[in-house]
Formats: structure tokens, C-alpha cells, sequence
């Protein structure tokens, strides 16, 4: 059988990344230079190679009404890469990690929102969304199967990454800065890591939704977090056996963030943030150094496709 791998690409605004460390609020110029400056470096890097990812776009970054002339520019880049054929996913309105824990009728207007913005930009049905902080709800795969589409991509199940969260989130508030971050409901960490079709009311275990979930991925049996940070910071021999790792699963969900390709010189990236993202203290060339290795090594072992496709096969495969 065929192995399948899909790119995926969370372009949350640095707003957010200010909010989970508690810093307050960013300079203003910043609030869109994950699209300015990020994005077009990830088309880059796609286009040579020829490959199509996801995106998950926070609606609000691209809402004319809410964003004014900025909002003009963004949907431009955002356009841009629908054009080519990347896929376009649904990260909520507004971001508020505090989805799973909002009311009905809040969570289906996030979920909403974004839809009709994107539907409008890319002229094609939205099929899939991944959640805020990667926490679920029975409410957010109500609306999600209200809309048609195809399939979560929220589900994270990495105890260690959540234990280590835990302590930085413990850490903030003992300093009297605490973080806009939520730790999510503990019965996602033992949801299974390959895909499924989930329970509509219970995301984290199996059951006979309309949609399937594609977790986050993570490593065999110590379900290490396979994702961006953890392969584009890692020494090259531990990428390596990252990578070896995961070319055992028959799907790899390779999940990035828009500021896994930021550089906190050029793009003008304060201190504060910089002193607590280590991946902002690495060098742009280095981090696209290693990308494009990895690209390169997933294109040897598997067949790389948007979520939208590997959603399909999914489909399918738990049908």
C-alpha cells in the first residue's frame, strides 16, 4: 500500500503567540507578518518541488470588514496560494483557544465565519478544519458535519508535549503572567494516532462520524511529537530517526506553523517574543535548510498529498 504524508501549515498570526506567553498585546505592524513574510517562503519552497499543502487560515486575517486595506493584502497571499493548489482549511474565526469550551451557537459562529470567508476567496466547499490549541468538542463536530466536511485535523496525542505545557503554563502564572493558552480535555491524549472515524460525541475514540480525524502526528509507541518544531530544530541525526520513525505509519501528518519559517531579524521580531520561541533564535537559512531536506526525504518514502486527499483515502479506509 501506498504511504501517504501531508504538509499542513497553521498561519496563526503573532497576536497568538503573545497571548500563550502572556506578553500582553504585539506591536501593531506585526500583526500580519506570518502572511507577509512566512507564507510566501513556504510557496516558495512548494512550488520548486512541485508539492500541494494545507493551510489553515484564521478567518479574521482575511475578513475586509474586520481588517480593512490589511485584510486586502492578506487575502492577495492567501489567493495566491489557493491558486496554485494548495488547500485551504478552516483554523476558526477569530482563534480563541478556548474553542472546546465555548458555547454552541460561539463555536458554530467561528467555525462559520471562517467557511464563508474562505469559501469566498477559494471559489471551492471547505472540507476540513483543525481547532485552536488542538482541543476538541462534540459542539465543534456538530457544526463541522452540519457544513459537509470531511474531516477534523485537531487531535494531538502526545502526553509529553502536554506535560511540558503544563509546567510552562504553571511556571506563567506563578510569575503573574498568565498564559492565553488551555490545556486540552486529557481524553485526546489516548486517542488513537493513526486516522479514524471518530465518535461525534466523543472525538478522542473511535466511533461512526461523517467525518474521519487526522491526528497530529506523533511517533510510535512513546508518541513523540513528529511536527515541525520538533524536526526542523532537531540535530540531524535525531531528524533522521524521526523521520525512520514515521515511515512506518501508512499516513504522516506533517504539521508546521507559519513561524516555523519566520526570522526574527528580517521580519522585525521583538525580543520578548524571541527570548521565549527558541525556533526564533535559529537562523531563517538553517530552518530552510532543514525543511527542504525533509521535503526531499518524504518524497523518497511517500506519496505527498493535501488533507483533503488524505481524507478521501481515510474515507475509505474506515468506511
Amino acid at each position: 500500500m501506498e504511504r501517504l504524508v501531508s504538509i499542513s501549515i497553521d498561519l496563526d498570526p503573532i497576536p497568538c503567540y503573545y497571548r500563550i506567553h502572556g506578553l500582553g498585546a504585539p506591536p501593531p505592524e506585526l500583526r500580519d507578518v506570518i502572511l507577509t513574510s512566512c507564507l510566501p517562503r513556504f510557496l516558495e519552497v512548494l512550488a520548486r518541488r512541485g508539492l500541494r499543502a494545507t493551510f489553515f487560515v484564521v478567518g479574521q486575517d482575511i475578513d475586509p470588514v474586520e481588517r480593512g486595506a490589511a485584510a486586502a493584502a492578506n487575502r492577495e497571499l492567501v489567493g495566491a496560494a489557493a491558486r496554485a493548489g494548495h488547500e485551504l482549511g478552516n483554523h476558526s474565526y477569530s482563534h480563541p483557544y478556548e474553542l472546546a469550551r465555548l458555547s454552541n451557537g460561539a463555536v458554530a459562529d467561528e467555525i462559520r465565519r471562517c467557511d464563508q470567508l474562505l469559501v469566498g476567496l477559494a471559489g471551492r466547499p471547505t472540507v476540513g478544519f483543525r481547532a485552536p490549541g488542538y482541543d476538541v468538542s462534540a459542539s465543534m463536530f456538530a457544526e463541522l458535519m452540519r457544513l459537509g466536511y470531511t474531516y477534523d485535523s485537531s487531535i494531538f496525542p502526545a502526553p509529553g508535549y502536554y506535560a511540558l505545557k503544563a509546567g510552562v503554563m504553571g511556571a506563567l502564572l506563578a510569575a503573574g503572567r498568565p498564559s492565553g493558552a488551555i490545556l486540552t480535555d486529557p481524553r485526546n491524549l489516548l486517542a488513537p494516532p493513526e486516522p479514524y472515524r471518530p465518535s461525534a460525541t466523543a472525538p478522542w475514540r473511535r466511533g461512526q462520524a461523517s467525518l474521519v480525524e487526522l491526528p497530529i502526528a506523533v511517533t510510535p509507541w512513546l508518541r513523540v511529537p513528529a511536527i515541525g518544531t520538533s524536526l526542523l530544530l532537531a540535530p540531524r541525526w535525531l531528524r533522521d530517526r524521526f523521520l525512520a520513525a514515521m515511515g512506518r505509519r501508512a499516513f504522516f501528518n506533517f504539521e508546521l506553523h507559519g513561524i516555523d519559517l519566520a526570522d526574527a531579524e528580517l521580519d522585525g521580531i521583538p525580543g520578548e517574543l524571541v527570548a521565549r520561541q527558541p525556533d526564533l533564535r535559529v537562523p531563517l537559512a538553517a530552518k530552510l535548510a532543514a525543511f527542504e531536506e525533509i521535503l526531499d526525504r518524504l518524497a523518497d518514502r511517500f506519496a505527498i498529498v493535501p488533507l483533503r486527499e488524505a481524507a478521501a483515502w481515510a474515507q475509505r479506509e474506515t468506511a
